[in-house]
């Protein structure tokens, strides 16, 4: 099909992006990527009067070092951050994620900050982004603001950002020395996670020290494994104890049935899955 018609804005700064969405109607959309938006504007499933074009904002891309943070511009393409090596010492988790987005022409165009901002629940990167404790830089027309990931997702593809707002770049804090895995599951390559598990765990002398664990659409937004956590810190990184560890994954989930997979079955793969990423990453 063919997209309604929309005007289009492709500004140069952020002030400029902030200033064009502060003045346009709830209608308006985003554009970075455009690899969840464009699909459904030649489906129609979305009908803007207005698309604001990210891509000629320089200073919204890239990967530094702040102190100890790493900063990710929010439109740094997932190819970028998955072979970064920034990333890949202080935050190896978001490389593993990235790795598993569709494939390389999805990663080569769709963005780290556009994934985030559209908060699919069976998108790779936002569990994540919860597990390590990301927080995401907000550019309005009141001015700056910081969101942490446990509030900027809000509910199924919907999330903090306000009229007008704009998200700039996502912060990570450095996990240097942290093990790390991303576990998913699908039915055929390159598809939608039907279950994923975000998993960083540090290890002294065969013990779990500590543990991040985040599960992918088991909810309609990333949710944090807290029980699988306490049950993993100061026991055995083996299997037997991980595995009874992960029997808490799916503990305060609300997955939805659908197509790809019922209830009973999500909660099952987040069992086994988690099993399986946190031994991956304790052996890593």
């Amino acid at each position: 099909m063919i997209p309604a018609h929309f005007d289009y804005v492709a500004p140069t700064s952020i002030a400029q992006a902030v200033g064009v969405l502060a003045r346009a109607d709830d209608d308006a959309k985003v554009l970075a990527g455009g690899q969840s938006l464009l699909p459904v504007l030649r489906m129609r499933l979305a009908d803007p009067g207005l698309v604001v074009d990210l891509g000629r904002i320089e200073e919204l891309r890239g990967i530094r070092e702040d102190g100890d943070a790493l900063v990710i511009g929010a439109t740094t393409t997932h190819h970028d951050v998955l072979r970064d090596p920034l990333v890949a010492e202080h935050a190896p988790l978001l490389a593993l994620a990235a790795r598993t987005v569709a494939d390389p022409q999805v990663r080569h165009r769709g963005t780290f900050g556009g994934a985030l901002a559209h908060a699919d629940p069976a998108g790779d990167l936002p569990a994540p982004a919860l597990a390590l404790d990301a927080e995401f830089v907000i550019d309005g027309p009141s001015g700056r603001r910081t969101v942490a990931a446990a509030d900027f997702f809000v509910d199924l593809f919907s999330t903090a950002l306000g009229h007008g707002e704009l998200l700039t770049e996502v912060r990570v804090p450095k996990w240097t020395g942290w093990r790390a895995h991303y576990e998913k599951f699908q039915r055929v390559a390159q598809a939608w996670s039907i279950v994923g598990v975000a998993a960083a765990v540090r290890v002294d002398g065969g013990t779990v020290e500590q543990a991040r664990i985040a599960l992918t659409n088991m909810g309609p937004t990333p949710v944090r494994a807290t029980a699988v956590e306490r049950a993993l810190v100061g026991g055995p990184a083996t299997a037997e104890a991980v595995r009874a560890a992960a029997r808490h994954a799916a503990e305060g989930t609300s997955p939805a049935a659908d197509a790809g997979a019922d209830v009973d079955y999500r909660r099952h793969l987040a069992e086994v899955l988690t099993g399986r990423a946190v031994l991956a990453a304790a052996g890593g």
